[in-house]
């Protein structure tokens, strides 16, 4: 398992990890056995947003012991009230649900305490700007939670939160699917068959813009929905007319700037090794750059999306990191130190390109590489 830093949170997470929600399907020993073999396979981080008591029970008692191994992120705003999830803000059931928790989880803290699902512009505002981000400080003050951070599904929320200064990490839904669509407020567009209809030109900007102002910032991404609930398995489910696999899944999302972490939902032990497969996987098996180009919907012609087809350059030059740091840099209106550095501590760089465009023949995209490359030259 590699594992890679979480922002600027100190915390070093497995690329893969647990995301719960499914593990309210089964019982005890069902759940103990699901996380032994995510522990097994040197997975360190998981997400419990689920609000039904038994699940936390099960889930605390399947890592009874061994608490200090794992980085909850724990859900602040999720609540069971009368026999059903409901989403709140109302302070003394968020309390009420927050010591439930933790006696199920059978601990004294939150390693990521997240501000739950909060997809709507207005809501954020009134949130930082009232008496929940408050709340959620003075938990960290006491130490109930280590690091405050947010789950939201709409891009423009998440910059919001990202660029806020108060927000040290995100769960956002991340897979090739969603990131085709604009901002939204309203979770099912995602979902819906009608959002795919249409011409698509690769990655919305506004989501391009938000991993590359996280990797900025210093707020790690981790994911959910990296699957976009199954659909993208089927050709006849997936907007794009083919399908895709979990690892090429998996590895569209960790190919994104800022994202450290892939939260999957787990129903079996199976389910947990398809994933972990990744960490072994071939270039060949990782690649959904080429299912992509060649699906008969919504190809990202022209964009660079970091997938790594460029290489070998005969240069030795990491091209997609080129990229992903020029990507990063235009952003802004001078280079970073900081970016400055990383570029200049790559082996090759940018200046080392010859223009030979033999990359250019390996790109699906059709990305013009050799011009990024004198680009990145010029602002470098």
């Amino acid at each position: 398992m590699r594992y890679r830093k979480l922002g600027n949170t100190g915390l070093e997470v497995s690329e893969i990890g647990l995301g719960g929600e499914w593990l309210e399907r089964h019982n005890t020993e069902e759940v103990k056995e699901i996380i032994d073999c995510c522990e097994e396979n040197g997975i360190n981080i998981l997400d419990c947003w689920m609000s039904e008591p038994n699940v936390r029970s099960n889930i605390g008692k399947a890592i009874q012991g061994k608490r200090e191994r794992w980085i909850i992120q724990g859900h602040i705003g999720s609540t069971w009230q009368n026999g059903q999830y409901e989403r709140t803000r109302e302070l003394a059931a968020v309390q009420t649900a927050l010591d439930d928790f933790l006696t199920r989880m059978q601990t004294d803290y939150i390693d990521l305490g997240m501000i739950h699902f909060v997809d709507e512009a207005a809501e954020f505002e009134k949130i930082v700007n009232g008496e929940f981000l408050a709340y959620v400080k003075g938990l960290k003050e006491k130490g109930v939670i280590r690091h405050i951070g947010m789950s939201t599904h709409n891009p423009a929320v998440a910059k919001m939160a990202a660029e806020s200064g108060e927000i040290e990490m995100i769960l956002f839904s991340v897979n090739p699917a969603f990131d085709m669509l604009p901002a939204s407020e309203d979770l099912d567009r995602y979902f819906s068959d009608e959002s795919y209809e249409g011409t698509f030109g690769g990655i919305a900007p506004e989501r391009e813009e938000l991993y590359r102002i996280c990797e900025r910032n210093g707020v790690g991404i981790t994911v959910m929905k990296g699957y976009a609930g199954g659909r993208l398995f089927s050709p006849q489910t997936s907007p794009f007319g083919v399908a895709l696999t979990p690892v090429q899944c998996l590895h569209y999302a960790l190919t994104r700037p800022a994202v450290a972490s892939v939260m999957v939902g787990f129903d079996s032990t199976e389910h947990v090794k398809e994933a972990v497969s990744y960490e072994t996987a071939s270039e060949d098996e990782k690649d959904y750059a080429s299912v992509l180009a060649g699906a008969p919907r919504h190809a990202y012609a022209g964009q660079c999306t970091y997938c790594g087809h460029c290489a070998p350059c005969p240069e030795k030059i990491d091209i997609a990191m080129v990229n992903k740091l020029y990507d990063l840099a235009v952003m802004q209106k001078e280079v970073p130190a900081t970016l400055r550095a990383h570029y200049e501590e790559l082996s090759a760089n940018a200046n080392d390109c010859a223009g030979c465009q033999s990359c250019e023949a390996r790109c699906p995209f059709g990305v013009h590489i050799a011009e990024r490359m004198e680009k990145a030259r010029e602002l470098f």
